[in-house]
């Protein structure tokens, strides 16, 4: 991070509070807030200040959404310490999410994510289809470090919270549409009735349209267009006031085109050249894309009593991918891949809420049933050969867990908390040569015999268990300021290498471990100046083992996949979030990350010497900057008798590598983005108009990438970019 941009931050956090005791002599305008909201998160499962949870999070209101102008979760990123939220390489859906230097980087079925996401408490176990949209939304929270003891499974990193609003018993309807650059065409309708009797019924529906930031020079059609349709529905029934019941249905269909990508090297046969426009594409595999995913489910909540709420949480999530990626980005079939995801996932989760004078928890069970498959070609032109890939994951995982936290004294207090797991996963793979470069039967291609079976197994067992557990200390400093430390474990489970070629890397069949971290964090959270200025700052040691990372190597007869237990590595760092009520109109937001992650040790298996290597001087984290930041102002003011709301926002990314090891050619050096969201709402709030401008410097930087260089290939290498300049436009009404 430069010098400039630390000085900034730091002055920043300064400004909080000078500016901030300045303000404090400054008369007040006629109907402005100068005191911070208290935010309310379930972090823990139960309803919580923010200020009293023992956990490193953020949470944005829709307001807050609303007023940074993020039309999904990736713009989460923009504005959390230490958080990646991004869209896969090749897709517009597919999520990639890393927080803390601990994720997962390979979308493919059966591979773990090490990010739990979960939509209104219900887990979305894969990341095709999960860069949701934000609309209809109440808050969305963001948790990190591991989230072992209350989320389970897969929530290493730690995990985002979407949560949806509730219906109410108040009637409604909002209508909201956008125009903006490149296009942009997106329509939101919302409402709600109640019927009587404590029944109520709601829905939204969301179209989101723009054309392509590039072209695809050799079909025509757009590059990163959006063509998504989005809807929910739900009932909801209290016939008292213990008991409450909410059945949802969701469903999203994306049919934007592929992202092939941009050739970031020439290529070495074709005389196909480094195109001057970063959105715009050469690849001829074609532009089909479709990702659809839906789930069901269903909320009954009792409260027995006041110390005594039940709660079960039934859920049922599909989801199902057709897709191309060119991975050369030329009209020549060197390097291309059409592939069919699909999934399904049942989910069980009771719990028992307990809340009394000086003891608060849950305590609960899960259980989760699903499978994942799918299958893929890998056409080689220039080996005139297409591998074919497909195979199936199923979990039945079980787990039991409690939190519980109690007050010693009236200042300290002691959570302690644990869930044991256990995954019972059923795996297979097949992988195969055919001669022709073309689609293999496998994928609906020509009919012909296997040149080489290179892996075949189809009911590989394996039982994963684990205990994690969660302790914590807080101590209530002063009325306004506590300070906590924790200790918690975490893990990622266990699988297959859906790609694993047991010629080229015998030990595939065997499969790979679960990966653990064990997370050490101190924490101070409060308001200060009379609830003008609300923080949260925490510093962070994790250690981190059998890691579980995906290496990808070309060799003369094709593509060496490999998911091993790489080795362990050590991860330390600190965080500070803030928000300031200036006085005057103006309010502040700020946030600062900073990771120190270096590899312990990496173990590598060659293909060549056909042994395990340590190369953990030649590798790092992905997808992992040093430094993270955001600053932004709000100002508010009377206009037109109603309300106008402006908000610059800046925000930092340090430089990171795409893969574990560093490639020059692909990886992004540090960049700065730069918004501006100005809202006006009505005396009456029926009517909203705001205008929206992100990356307003026009920065172009990489998301992604695929590295397969030299002759084998055609020098492929392409990356994936982040958007240009938009401006957009919006008008909301209610009804």
């Amino acid at each position: 991070m430069s010098m400039l941009w630390k000085s900034a931050l730091l002055a920043g956090a300064a400004w909080f509070v000078v500016a901030d005791v300045a303000a404090a002599q400054a008369p007040v305008a006629a109907g402005d807030s100068t005191k911070v909201e208290e935010v309310v998160v379930t972090a823990r499962r139960r309803e919580e200040s923010l200020k009293d949870v023992p956990v490193a999070v953020s949470a944005f209101s829709a307001e807050k959404l609303s007023r940074a102008g993020a039309s999904d979760i990736t713009d989460l990123q923009r504005s959390t310490p230490n958080l990646t939220l991004q869209t896969a390489r090749g897709s517009n859906s597919t999520l990639i999410s890393f927080i803390r230097g601990i994720g997962q980087q390979d979308p493919l079925w059966g591979f773990e994510p090490g990010v739990g996401l979960y939509l209104d408490d219900v887990y979305v176990a894969r990341p095709q289809g999960a860069v949701l949209d934000i609309f209809d939304v109440s808050r969305i929270e963001v948790l990190r470090g591991p989230q072992g003891t209350l989320y389970g499974r897969n929530t290493i990193g730690g995990a985002v919270k979407y949560v949806t609003n509730r219906l109410g018993d108040e009637a409604g309807l909002k209508l909201r549409g956008t125009l903006g650059s490149y296009n942009e065409r997106d329509l939101i309708v919302s409402g709600k009735a109640p019927l009587g009797g404590g029944l109520s019924v709601g829905g939204a529906i969301a179209i989101y349209n723009h054309d392509g930031y590039g072209k695809n020079l050799t079909t025509g059609a757009d590059q990163y267009n959006k063509d998504v349709k989005a809807g929910r529905l739900s009932v909801e029934y209290a016939p008292s006031e213990d008991l409450f019941f909410r059945a949802a249905y969701d469903k999203v269909q994306d049919d934007s085109n592929p992202r092939h990508g941009h050739r970031e090297l020439p290529a070495l046969v074709g005389g196909y050249q480094v195109l001057g426009d970063v959105y715009d594409t050469q690849a001829g595999l074609g532009d089909a894309n479709k990702v659809t995913t839906e789930g069901l489910s269903l909320l009954a909540q009792w409260k027995v009593n006041d110390t005594v709420t039940l709660k079960s949480i039934t859920a049922n999530r599909k989801g199902h991918t057709t897709t191309n990626i060119d991975f050369d980005g030329t009209p020549l079939p060197t390097l291309d891949v059409p592939a069919v995801y699909r999934d399904e996932t049942f989910t069980q989760e009771l719990q028992l809420l307990y809340t009394a004078d000086r003891v608060q928890g849950v305590a609960g069970l899960y259980y989760l049933n699903g499978f994942a498959a799918g299958a893929f070609d890998t056409i080689a032109g220039n080996l005139g050969l297409a591998i074919a890939d497909a195979g199936k994951v199923s979990t039945v995982s079980y787990a039991a867990f409690a939190d519980f936290s109690f007050d010693v004294t009236d200042r300290l207090k002691v959570s302690v908390g644990g869930r044991f797991t256990q995954d019972k996963k059923r795996g297979g793979t097949y992988r195969a040569y055919y001669l022709g470069a073309v689609k293999t039967p496998i994928l609906g291609g020509p009919a012909r015999p296997v040149f080489s079976l290179r892996t075949n197994y189809s009911q590989a067992r394996k039982t994963f268990e684990e205990f994690t557990p969660r302790l914590s200390v807080s101590y209530v400093l002063t009325p306004d300021l506590t300070a906590y430390a924790s200790y918690s474990r975490g893990f990622k489970s266990g699988g297959w290498d859906m790609r694993g070629d047991a010629v080229l890397t015998p030990q595939t069949i065997d499969g790979y471990r679960p990966e653990k971290v064990d997370a050490y964090e101190l924490g101070l959270k409060g308001t200060a100046l009379d609830r003008r200025l609300s923080f949260a700052a925490d510093v962070f040691y994790s250690k981190y083992k059998d890691q579980q990372v995906t290496t990808q190597v070309a060799v003369p007869s094709g593509i060496a996949s490999s998911v091993d237990n790489a080795g362990s590595s050590t991860l330390y760092g600190a965080e500070f979030e803030g928000q300031a009520a200036l006085g005057a109109g103006f309010s502040a937001n700020l946030a600062l990350g900073y990771i120190h992650a270096e590899y312990d040790e990496f173990n590598r298996y060659d293909p060549v010497s056909k042994t395990i290597i340590n190369v953990a001087d030649q590798y790092v984290f992905q997808n992992t900057p040093k430094w993270t930041g955001s600053l932004g102002v709000t100002w508010r003011h009377e206009l037109f008798g109603g309300d106008v709301s402006v908000t610059p926002t800046v925000s930092y990314r340090g430089s990171y590598t795409q893969f574990e090891q560093p490639l020059p050619t692909l990886d992004q050096k540090a960049f700065t983005l730069l918004d501006l969201t100005a809202i006006w709402t009505s005396p009456d709030q029926r009517y909203k108009f705001s205008l929206t401008g992100k990356n307003l410097t026009d920065e172009r930087y990489r998301i992604g990438g695929y590295n397969f260089p030299g002759a084998t290939y055609n020098n492929s290498v392409i990356g994936f970019y982040g958007p240009p300049r938009t401006i957009l436009g919006t008008v909301e009404v209610k009804f």
